[in-house]
């Protein structure tokens, strides 16, 4: 497998994120246009007075900036080591569709069981790249085994 190909997950993530923080604006400007809020009501950030569908859309921006950075972190790390484990690339590819569906649950139903189940889901697959990660990481370290 080329390393080249752990950006990959890392672009899809990306672009999910943009996608969110497109949604920010387009919410509070239509929510403006058909009277929902005015200027004021965002003067320092969101106020009471901000419906949720509009403000939904900025917690989801904020949440895919908060534990996605270890996502990217462990898919840079996997690309500077010129990892070649195969697992560790399919368990990406799952965090990414889980959080992308994360964000879909977030910003249309908001099913908050639904929404946690995915979450915790996504944060289990996370912490099972590091592991395994490292894992190997260790076996090379102490028993010369091959890394990565």
């Amino acid at each position: 497998m080329q390393k080249e190909y752990w950006l990959l997950p890392i672009g899809a993530l990306a672009l999910l994120t943009f996608f969110v923080l497109l949604q920010i604006p387009i919410r509070r400007l239509y929510a403006g246009f058909i009277g929902k809020v005015i200027p004021e009501d965002f003067k320092f950030g969101e106020s009471k007075n901000v419906p949720q569908w509009v403000a939904i859309a900025n917690r989801n921006y904020m949440n895919l900036l908060e534990i996605p950075l270890l996502f990217y972190l462990i898919c840079l790390i996997q690309y500077l080591t010129s990892s070649n484990d195969p697992l560790n690339f399919q368990l990406t590819w799952i965090y990414v569709g889980l959080r992308t569906l994360h964000s879909l649950i977030h910003l249309t139903y908001n099913n908050v069981i639904h929404r946690l189940i995915i979450f915790a889901m996504s944060n289990l697959i996370l912490f099972g790249i590091w592991v395994n990660y490292f894992r190997k990481f260790l076996e090379f370290i102490f028993w010369g085994k091959k890394f990565p």
